[in-house]
């Protein structure tokens, strides 16, 4: 999932992005367990700022996924079926010899959403849709300049997002899902062009 959240940082307060900057290292590094709560007050506490940057950092991370995402995930890998998994195995490959970008991006949003698809949430679930659907359009800009330059690393990280769910190893699974969706978003830094399309 993609968003122009962190390509744009001038639209938020440069403490926001500070603190933004900072969490998500704490998040991609493990500092953070997978489905700890993250509290304004610490963050503001530990920032030295006040809760309205603490909040534009986490509406920042929210859209990027990184605190919303993989927590997802960590819910629904217990309740994945060898089959449904199997089935996430083979999209991937299908991915992997995905011609045609609309069939690529049809590919990978069953992978992603399917594998959230299980876990009943009051709000989480809901929210993921919304983010994915509200960043489709940039998702589509954005696959079109990844298959130009030849990359396969998101088919790699797709292939060990199968592999960590089928081990039910709930910390990797959310590792490389957060790892997914922070690679996504350097790349996007890289092509703000997306953005115009």
């Amino acid at each position: 999932m993609v968003t122009m959240t962190d390509v744009a940082p001038a639209r938020h307060g440069a403490a926001g992005v500070r603190i933004a900057d900072g969490l998500r290292r704490a998040i991609l590094s493990g500092e953070y367990e997978p489905g700890a709560r993250i509290r304004q007050d610490d963050l503001a506490d530990l920032h030295g700022a006040s809760r309205l940057p603490v909040r534009e950092a986490l509406r920042m991370l929210e859209g990027e996924g990184l605190v919303i995402e993989p927590l997802l995930l960590r819910y629904n890998v217990p309740l994945l079926s060898e089959q449904q998994i199997d089935e996430l195995e083979r999209l991937a490959t299908m991915m992997e010899g995905a011609t045609d970008l609309e069939d690529f991006i049809a590919l990978d949003r069953e992978f992603h959403l399917s594998s959230y698809a299980l876990a009943e949430t009051t709000v989480l679930g809901d929210t993921v849709m919304r983010l994915w659907n509200r960043t489709q359009h940039y998702s589509r800009a954005f696959m079109r300049v990844f298959r130009t330059e030849g990359d396969r690393s998101v088919h790699l990280e797709h292939h060990l997002l199968v592999s960590a769910i089928r081990r039910r190893d709930l910390d990797e699974s959310e590792r490389v899902l957060a790892g997914h969706i922070r690679r996504t978003r350097l790349e996007l830094a890289r092509h703000p062009e997306v953005f115009s399309a």
